[in-house]
């Protein structure tokens, strides 16, 4: 469905949207893996999925304040490990998570065509960045990919007090880009936080379904990858 209202602002989640966290993961997982016998032998989907599990389990703690960020790591890479090394020390926990961050921030990489997607809504469209995230970390994250210099604005869970889909924090998108819902539009991968978040507060949602599962609702647009970008961009904001 495209808009009826004329879109001026593009909201974006950012890690699996933009960024590409599993391609990231799942390549610094294989590199941490190739250096410890005791995960050579485990399919990588395996550790990838138990990693995945664990960090969504772990990270609204984070987000929460309820723990650290150093501290969720080390806790994640402690039972990332526990089935395949029982006694691993807590210094070895440690080297691994201190490894396997390396890896990831040497490998991190966009999600395909998201770079000129940017690219191509900058000039006449605003951007902002809402995310379920740390604000360095995200502010980082967007420098590297060379993404940044085309984001008006990023709104992080840290900063606002609360994760997506609560409300605040896309109030908080609208308020600081100076527009209404209306003229809006939120893409996301996450269906609860970005399409159900976005749906709530008036915001039409486009849900970036790179994985090809079922869409729970059969009015919200959906896109299976950013590519090609005249298509992206005509479900974005319609004929341009």
């Amino acid at each position: 469905m495209l808009p009826t209202t004329p879109v001026t602002t593009v909201l974006f989640d950012l890690d699996d949207t933009l960024f590409d966290h599993m391609a990231t993961a799942r390549a610094a997982l294989a590199a941490t893996a190739a250096i410890r016998p005791a995960l050579q032998q485990v399919p990588l989907e395996e550790l990838y999925q138990r990693y995945s599990e664990l960090l969504e389990e772990l990270h609204p703690l984070v987000m929460t304040g309820q723990l650290s960020y150093l501290g969720a790591r080390q806790l994640r890479f402690q039972r990332l490990l526990a089935p395949y090394e029982p006694a691993v020390s807590a210094v070895v926990v440690t080297q691994v998570a201190e490894q396997h961050y390396r890896h990831y921030q040497r490998l991190r990489q966009p999600v395909a065509g998201a770079l000129a997607l940017l690219k191509c809504l900058k000039p006449d469209y605003q951007i902002g960045i809402v995310t379920n995230n740390r604000t360095a970390e995200q502010e980082e994250k967007l420098r590297h990919l060379g993404m940044r210099e085309f984001v008006d604005a990023l709104i992080t869970s840290e900063g606002v007090g609360v994760l997506k889909p609560d409300p605040a924090i896309y109030e908080v998108a609208l308020r600081r880009l100076g527009v209404t819902a209306a003229e809006t539009v939120m893409v996301g991968d996450n269906w609860q936080a970005d399409v159900l978040g976005a749906l709530a507060m008036g915001i039409r949602p486009v849900w970036l379904n790179r994985l090809g599962v079922a869409r729970p609702l059969a009015h919200v647009a959906e896109l299976a990858s950013l590519e090609p970008l005249v298509d992206v961009c005509q479900q974005l904001i319609g004929p341009h």
